[in-house]
């Protein structure tokens, strides 16, 4: 077993199980102390092991942060942005930026990670990324916030429902929306009480989206009729259009006119998040990943 997980590891590295073996043993008489606890099957890190990885770990990323000062210095408009997303930014936000920022430097290479915001969050925090995006401020001192823009939240309901029949004066249709008509200050509001005996479909708990719905639910003092949940919004305004509940999306999921549902503005402050870039503080932020911050933020300044 020790032998096929020191050639599975040499494999990983790139070198030969002998030449692995050489440095682990050089690395521990360097120290004085095992890095293996080779009674372990497989193998395991002993404390001072540990400690010599989270270490060697940070030097990796001195380098990097080195490599990346230098080609700063060197050449302005090369280099390399790790850039992390959720699948509703790479769908509906970043897809003009991205093309844009590609014209103006074609010789910086964007590297894109999709995954959830928790994911992304600790993924910035270990260094991994270079940037990503949240819809309302980080506290933690290790990250930055930069500005972008305000995402309106609408609730959209399917036009079967018999509640619109009430709420008629209020009522925006998708081409209302694409014309920008719950932004004005004339656009009429609803509580969501007038929702209390309405299925929904929302986003599961995880979700900093769903937070903010139950608070927008808690505050209109209803308990929600929840008929499913689900991990993107774009399957729930699918299940809105097909008749299946209200649900909460954001204004730039609407593409399109669509008779199947109607929109509603949310009689909250709750229902406008607050978009921002984020940045490890604690990292260098190279001039690749600054130009990219600017051009996002002129781009949503509009």
């Amino acid at each position: 077993m020790k032998k096929a997980v020191s050639q599975k590891a040499a494999r990983a590295l790139y070198l030969t199980q002998p030449a692995l073996s050489i440095a682990v043993q050089k690395a521990e008489e360097k120290i004085g102390m095992p890095l293996f606890d080779r009674s372990q099957k497989p193998l395991k890190l002993t404390p001072a092991g540990e400690v010599y990885i989270e270490k060697i770990r940070q030097l990796c990323q001195l380098e990097d942060e080195l490599h990346r000062k230098i080609e700063d210095l060197a050449k302005l408009n090369t280099g390399h942005v790790r850039i992390g997303a959720t699948s509703f930014f790479l769908s509906y936000i970043l897809p003009p930026i991205l093309l844009e920022y590609h014209r103006q430097y074609p010789d910086i290479t964007l590297e894109i990670i999709e995954t959830d915001s928790y994911e992304l969050k600790e993924m910035l925090k270990d260094r991994k990324l270079d940037l990503t995006f949240v819809s309302r401020p980080l506290e933690e001192p290790f990250y930055k916030n930069h500005f972008s823009f305000q995402d309106p939240i609408l609730l959209a309901v399917p036009s079967a429902f018999s509640v619109n029949e009430q709420l008629a004066d209020h009522a925006l249709t998708a081409h209302d929306v694409l014309r920008r008509r719950h932004l004005t200050g004339s656009c009429p509001s609803i509580c969501l009480s007038a929702f209390e005996h309405v299925p929904f479909v929302l986003l599961k708990s995880r979700y900093d989206l769903r937070k903010r719905t139950d608070s927008l639910f808690a505050e209109a003092e209803i308990t929600p009729d929840i008929f499913m949940e689900a991990s993107q919004m774009s399957t729930l305004y699918t299940l809105a259009e097909a008749g299946l509940g209200a649900t909460f999306i954001s204004d730039r999921i609407i593409q399109k006119p669509d008779e199947r549902v109607l929109f509603y503005k949310i009689d909250s402050l709750l229902a406008v998040r607050e978009m921002n870039i984020v940045t490890n503080k604690n990292c260098y932020i190279s001039h690749a990943a600054n130009l990219f911050i600017q051009l996002m933020r002129q781009y949503y300044s509009v």
